[in-house]
């Protein structure tokens, strides 16, 4: 379930950029602002965040946990790349950026407080 979730934080913000470029380019929609692919792209850290804290122990006690680990690094990384440039668009994405940075530096000391 903890994957799944995940999954569905990481695609929809990808989904809504593509169809603000698609619409705005080609179809012609004025609604598609650039606001339309920043919003969903500087919350979805909060989606993963909540993911990490209600899937902690799952995440760090169990062999197959190590896969949410993994998946949730990868996505903060990649979000973490995406919201630093949404700074420019506003400065709002430095919490999103924060929240990435966070569960990145408290996964591995987790994992150790988890083994010992």
């Amino acid at each position: 379930m903890g994957v799944k979730l995940l999954g569905v934080f990481a695609v929809v913000p990808v989904l809504c950029a593509a169809f603000q470029d698609l619409g705005g380019k080609y179809g012609g929609i004025d609604w598609l602002t650039p606001a339309y692919a920043f919003w969903p792209l500087m919350l979805a850290p909060v989606g993963f965040l909540i993911v990490f804290v209600t899937y902690r122990e799952f995440t760090f006690n169990s062999p197959r946990g190590t896969y949410l680990n993994q998946t949730i690094s990868a996505v903060c990384y990649l979000f973490l790349f995406l919201n630093a440039i949404a700074i420019f668009y506003s400065w709002l994405a430095v919490f999103s950026v924060l929240i990435c940075l966070s569960i990145l530096v408290s996964g591995p000391i987790l994992k150790k407080r988890a083994a010992a």
